[in-house]
């Protein structure tokens, strides 16, 4: 009776804040970062954290007349307590934006408060292509494993690779990555076997040796950014980095936070994805100079520039909207585009997702470390998901 007693205060105090507008209140437009700080997935929120705040310290922290006041809380890669956090920031801090969101659950889990409170909410990570469906209140800066996989499947299709076993984390954005690939490779003949290991504390070797057994051309894997060192470690363990079977995959296995420390047997890994620390524009060095100076050397990967950008679109949508919230705010973020350290990107006014070149890149050694080198570009990709249900 009590838990139900507190639900029904939280959601009157949500909808007095939908009704006065959360942001309007204020006179600084507070912005609710939750990521996973602690635990497996801090890579992540490390990375986030760091983006944003050298887009503040870059763009300053005065936006259309309001000061921004961000508010970092760790969530521990746990969805109950990612959803009592955005609880407490729209509630009691009255924030005007939540963002962040590490992984998919976590991004899932406010949802009904972002659309009750009308506030809106900024994935900066978490990439299972459903969750701007979520809510109509839900923007993303990041991509969709689809997005960066289809690519991937058409690529290996054109290059001589008959047969892949595909092996991916069991949770949305793995079952995304498996269900794009295999559904793009097999239309264009190929043949796919698939296998899904646990999400949590994950033991590669058993899948690893099956993967041996069945000697596919290729293995396409997809963990969570920060697993890759680990699936690599038993990849080499169990032989297959001898065994001329190709590794591929979307660029979360090869991460440029942790590539120099996976070492010589992620060379000629082949991945798709949305950005590489060497991307080479004058946006992105700019972006990596001054992220290594501001972070002890630390390398940006493709969730700092998710972050990066999340704060870019919101201090563009506050310009746009004079530094009002709420619905004004979300309808702002619809259709902006801009020059990303990434490249061009943009948020499709249908989705709300970012529309995005994606880069075939391979690990090759550069100057003494390990680079994600692209070698292809596929311009303006949309989420291919949600591009079939329009059709």
């Amino acid at each position: 009776m009590r838990r139900r007693t507190v639900l029904s205060a939280a959601g009157a105090a949500l909808a007095m804040l939908a009704l006065g507008g959360a942001a309007s209140a204020q006179e600084a437009m507070r912005i609710g970062l939750i990521l996973p700080m602690t635990g497996p997935f801090a890579s992540t929120g490390r990375q986030i954290e760091a983006a944003v705040k050298l887009y503040m310290q870059q763009n300053g922290d005065t936006v259309a007349g309001k000061k921004v006041q961000l508010i970092v809380k760790d969530d521990t890669g746990v969805a109950d307590v990612t959803k009592r956090l955005a609880q407490e920031l729209i509630v009691n801090d009255k924030v005007g934006v939540i963002a962040g969101f590490g992984l998919t659950p976590l991004a899932l889990a406010p949802a009904p408060l972002a659309t009750q409170a009308k506030v809106p909410a900024v994935v900066m990570a978490a990439a299972t292509a459903t969750i701007t469906e979520a809510s109509p209140y839900i923007v993303r800066t990041s991509f969709t494993l689809p997005q960066a996989t289809v690519p991937l499947a058409e690529w290996a299709s054109a290059n001589g690779i008959k047969k892949v076993v595909t092996l991916v984390s069991d949770y949305g954005p793995g079952i995304d990555a498996e269900k794009a690939f295999s559904g793009a490779f097999s239309a264009k003949g190929g043949q796919v076997e698939s296998l899904r290991v646990p999400l949590a504390n994950p033991d590669f070797s058993p899948f690893l040796q099956k993967v041996a057994d069945a000697k596919p051309d290729a293995l396409f894997v997809f963990v969570p950014s920060g697993v890759g060192a680990q699936f690599m470690k038993q990849f080499v363990e169990r032989g297959l980095d001898k065994s001329g079977i190709k590794l591929i995959g979307p660029g979360d296995v090869t991460d440029d936070d942790i590539l120099n420390g996976m070492g010589d047997v992620a060379l000629g890994a082949i991945t798709t994805q949305h950005y590489s620390t060497a991307h080479d524009s004058p946006e992105n060095k700019a972006f990596v100079e001054a992220f290594k100076k501001a972070n002890n050397g630390m390398r940006p990967n493709f969730m700092a520039v998710g972050g990066y950008d999340g704060m870019h679109l919101i201090y563009e949508g506050l310009k746009k909207t004079g530094g009002a919230g709420g619905e004004a705010l979300i309808t702002a973020m619809k259709g902006l585009s801009w020059t990303s350290p990434r490249g061009p990107v943009a948020i499709d006014p249908q989705t709300r997702d970012i529309v995005q070149n994606i880069y075939v890149r391979k690990v090759e050694r550069v100057n003494g470390e390990l680079y994600n080198v692209e070698f292809a570009t596929i311009p303006n990709v949309k989420d291919p998901v949600k591009a079939a249900k329009s059709n």
